[in-house]
């Protein structure tokens, strides 16, 4: 069994030790300008009695684990793991639990006008007229990724590229539209602006927006060009010139590695120290008595 499922299994157990009712805890993964990812865990069973909840943003909730009936006006809907919620402001909606117990979600919400423009630029409509996409091959990869960040505690997830790249997929699959790909004018020209910009400063906090914002383009765009250009995300592009100017470093200074992961943009030496060797196959230590 999956880890993000074990774990839900220990909350459930946990829970019928002390006796307490069923509940929602819900953690915040990433947030920026629109957008918030949530690791949303519910103990709930058939003895907790499904109560009215309403939407106040763009919702769209992959289930990692369990499953749960979701209800609305506009109809009922069994939500079991890889398939993913959808919600629309204002919508009322219960979720029951008498075809089990337990849930393990990993919420996505979007500000309405960020949502209204990633699906009017992937050419679908801003509202979702189903209740759930089930499982399927092109939402796979990212839910898959997404679930492991979770599992792993990840902290450098590229959550903001994640939830553009999902909040696209959802609505032109809930309408049946086809996704667009057309480029913007000048593509190559503002997808180097970019990269120059990270070039310079590595280390920096550029996020998506950021650097969307620099190349004149939605985040969307942005991020479908950037990666049809350069054959890799901003995300990944970032991570590695981080790594390529940390080697740098650890070749021609004496500076603590310590030091070298912060001054590179990692957070903590044990993220540094197990993507470096990811990358470069050796620790950074090693890497530096090679050379």
């Amino acid at each position: 069994m999956a880890k993000i499922a074990v774990e839900l299994e220990q909350a459930l157990a946990e829970r019928a030790v002390t006796g307490a009712a069923g509940q929602a805890t819900s953690r915040t993964l990433a947030s920026g300008d629109g957008w918030r990812v949530a690791d949303v865990l519910c103990t709930s069973d058939r003895r907790d009695r499904p109560f009215e909840e309403r939407h106040q943003a763009v919702s769209i909730a992959i289930v990692a684990a369990g499953t749960f009936q979701y209800r609305s006006a506009r109809g009922s809907a069994l939500m079991v793991p890889g398939s993913l919620l959808l919600g629309t402001p204002g919508q009322s909606f219960e979720c029951g639990h008498g075809v089990g117990a337990g849930d393990r979600c990993v919420s996505f919400r979007y500000a309405p006008d960020l949502f209204a423009r990633i699906a009017a630029d992937a050419g679908a409509p801003r509202e979702f007229p189903t209740l759930r996409l089930p499982p399927l091959r092109l939402t796979s990869p990212l839910i898959a990724r997404a679930c492991a960040a979770v599992a792993a505690g990840s902290t450098d997830a590229p959550w903001e590229e994640w939830a553009i790249t999902l909040a696209a997929q959802a609505a032109h699959l809930a309408s049946g539209a086809p996704l667009l790909m057309t480029s913007p004018a000048n593509a190559e020209s503002r997808v180097s602006r970019a990269i120059r910009a990270i070039d310079r400063h590595p280390a920096a906090t550029l996020s998506l927006e950021v650097l969307a914002r620099a190349a004149g383009l939605s985040r969307y765009h942005f991020l479908r060009t950037f990666e049809r250009l350069t054959g890799v995300t901003p995300h990944q592009y970032i991570l590695r010139t981080r790594l390529r100017f940390a080697a740098e470093r650890l070749s021609l200074e004496p500076a603590k590695v310590l030091d070298i992961a912060l001054d590179s943009g990692f957070g903590d030496l044990s993220n540094f120290n197990r993507t470096f060797r990811t990358e470069f196959g050796v620790s950074p230590r090693a890497y530096r008595r090679a050379r």
